[in-house]
């Protein structure tokens, strides 16, 4: 599976294409917002995500190589294993989505066995299999580093092949990094572009649903992220964050002179239906100096 020549361009290069959907569902990913970030998004030689998350942006710009890091280890060794193998491990990961893996019981003894296993190719198959069975594809771990989202009670969990060979397919000139964002931007270097995604400033201080790896992230790591990227501003390296359009968030980046452009998005990770509405998002801008 080969993929097309890519441009070094941060816009898709045929407008007629339609937009690849990630083949993992993720709270927050930025699916719906990629013509506001493609916009933001400089040409350049090559963009890194030091967030990847499901890989969204990813999927749908045309730069000509690409570095995609992430934190989770789980997360970074399933793209790993579906680089790797390809067919052959979507062949695999199929045996879990039938109708007597889509039970409370089988879903928490998967569970279970995905926190206790070491061998890595089941360990990614499980990943993916929690991931699409699980609640609202969180993507959950306890203060000990074990998975703990709770069962979804999906009808038939769709299983996401087309999606994955996409994914593949794109895959060509692309390093796959498990690490902190700290460890991955400054891997930048002059021409580069870089998206960030972090876990957002909370709304409120219960708001903790972006905790998405073990560790949580600080405000203190909110701080250094924007440290960082105004660092690689000066570097000639264009960065673009997503966050909670907030007053200390919008301070952070000003005074660091991001250029900084809020609207609406649509919640839809509350267990709440009443508590699904809009809120607001913003982009920091940091553009090359």
């Amino acid at each position: 599976m080969r993929a097309e020549p890519l441009p070094a361009s941060g816009r898709t290069g045929d407008k007629s294409r339609p937009d690849i959907r990630p083949f993992l569902k993720w709270p927050g990913g930025k699916y719906r917002l990629l013509s506001r970030i493609r916009n933001a998004l400089h040409p350049g030689k090559r963009l890194i995500e030091p967030f990847v998350g499901s890989g969204a942006v990813f999927l749908n710009t045309d730069y000509g190589a690409y570095l995609l890091a992430d934190a989770n280890p789980d997360l970074i060794g399933l793209y790993r294993r579906l680089c790797e193998e390809g067919a052959a491990f979507i062949s695999y990961c199929r045996r879990f989505f039938n109708g007597a893996a889509n039970t409370r019981e089988a879903y928490y003894a998967y569970r279970d066995e995905f926190n206790e296993t070491r061998r890595a190719r089941r360990k990614s198959a499980l990943f993916l299999y929690l991931n699409r069975h699980g609640y609202n594809g969180l993507c959950r771990y306890n203060g000990k580093g074990g998975f703990n989202t709770p069962f979804g009670r999906y009808d038939k969990p769709y299983f996401p092949e087309k999606e994955m060979l996409a994914f593949v397919g794109r895959a060509q000139n692309t390093t796959l990094l498990q690490a902190r964002f700290d460890e991955s931007m400054p891997l930048a270097r002059p021409g580069d572009a870089v998206y960030c995604d972090p876990p957002y400033v909370p709304l409120s201080e219960t708001a903790h649903f972006t905790d998405y790896h073990a560790g949580g992230f600080t405000w203190d790591d909110q701080v250094r992220l924007a440290d960082i990227a105004c660092e690689l501003a000066h570097n000639r390296v264009q960065v673009v964050i997503s966050n909670h359009d907030t007053r200390q968030v919008r301070e952070l980046y000003r005074v660091r002179d991001a250029e900084i452009t809020g609207f609406k998005v649509r919640r839809n990770i509350s267990s709440d239906a009443g508590n699904r509405g809009e809120v607001r998002e913003l982009l920091a801008v940091f553009n090359p100096r």
